[in-house]
């Protein structure tokens, strides 16, 4: 019976499969760029964004998803827990992204290029749903009742006015690439590793979730509505299979004594152990009619009645 080990190595990195150093900054700088520049492009449009807010809401309530507001009552009984929300909204997402992918190019090469393909798709097509359903946050809807917490304990990224902000679009709320990009970042170094710690990633989207929902940047549906993006990505760019199993043979006897996976004899000809005893002489006795001895590994008992017949 065949096997396969599906976890991946603790190897030397395969140098071959690492892309040029300078190429993939240019690359990856220019994906930073485009999303950046992406998401002012898509800014303005403040009438359709909040007519889209109310329309996510009531379908939220419709499908009887929790209220944002439960999340955000937990995390403001604490001024300090509402702050490092803040933090973790604001000072973690693209550092632990950069650094998710630093470590994938030197240690693990094959699992860098899928991931950095997954993350660029996920983002270009975030970026054309913001461009064609701008959203304002709960944070900004009325009828949520939300606290924008940024604004009220700090720190934000956000300025004051949503539509003459110069660093970011607050109409992006669909899909959250918070969301998506920590998820990514967990799944890759699951994949990528073997630690048996390795689940633990999975705290990152997480408190991720939790962050984006209690400080009222995101809804729900923008975290369901990414993850399916990213289900879509990931079923597309699928690692190589070197990258994916280490192929391993362990023998095992069957029913008949022999041995599957075992490599066949030479002197068999391609053919299973036991069908000289239907196959007639053996090649090896020749067309001079000469006999031969058994080979070394014969039985005695099969050896016996062969110098009888020769004595006759």
């Amino acid at each position: 019976m065949t096997y396969a080990r599906t976890e991946p190595t603790d190897q030397e990195p395969d140098i071959r499969a690492r892309p040029p150093l300078v190429r993939e900054f240019l690359l990856v700088a220019g994906l930073f760029l485009a999303y950046k520049f992406g998401r002012q492009a898509a800014n303005g449009h403040v009438e359709e964004a909040f007519r889209n807010a109310g329309n996510v809401w009531d379908l939220e309530r419709a499908l009887h998803l929790p209220g944002e507001g439960a999340v955000q009552g937990l995390l403001l009984h604490s001024q300090p827990l509402i702050h490092a929300a803040n933090t973790y909204y604001a000072a973690v997402h693209f550092p632990a992204t950069a650094l998710f992918l630093v470590w994938l190019y030197w240690r693990r090469p094959r699992h860098y290029v899928r991931s950095r393909r997954v993350l660029a798709a996920l983002t270009g097509a975030a970026l054309v749903l913001h461009l064609l359903f701008p959203l304002a946050p709960p944070r900004m809807l009325p009828a949520a009742g939300l606290v924008d917490t940024g604004q009220v304990y700090g720190p934000t990224v956000y300025g004051q006015t949503p539509a003459t902000d110069t660093m970011a679009n607050q109409f992006a709320a669909m899909p959250s690439l918070h969301v998506g990009w920590a998820v990514m970042v967990a799944v890759g170094l699951i994949v990528a590793t073997r630690s048996r710690w390795r689940w633990l990633w999975l705290l990152h989207p997480a408190l991720t979730l939790l962050v984006v929902v209690g400080t009222a940047n995101h809804y729900w549906l923008d975290a369901i509505v990414v993850g399916a993006m990213l289900a879509v990505a990931l079923a597309v760019f699928r690692l190589p299979l070197s990258a994916r199993t280490v192929p391993a043979r362990q023998s095992r006897p069957d029913l008949r004594g022999s041995i599957e996976g075992a490599p066949v004899p030479a002197y068999a000809g391609g053919r299973a152990p036991g069908a000289f005893a239907s196959a007639g002489p053996s090649p090896s006795f020749g067309a001079a009619g000469g006999s031969a001895e058994p080979a070394d590994g014969a039985d005695a008992g099969s050896r016996a009645p062969a110098r009888a017949g020769a004595a006759r």
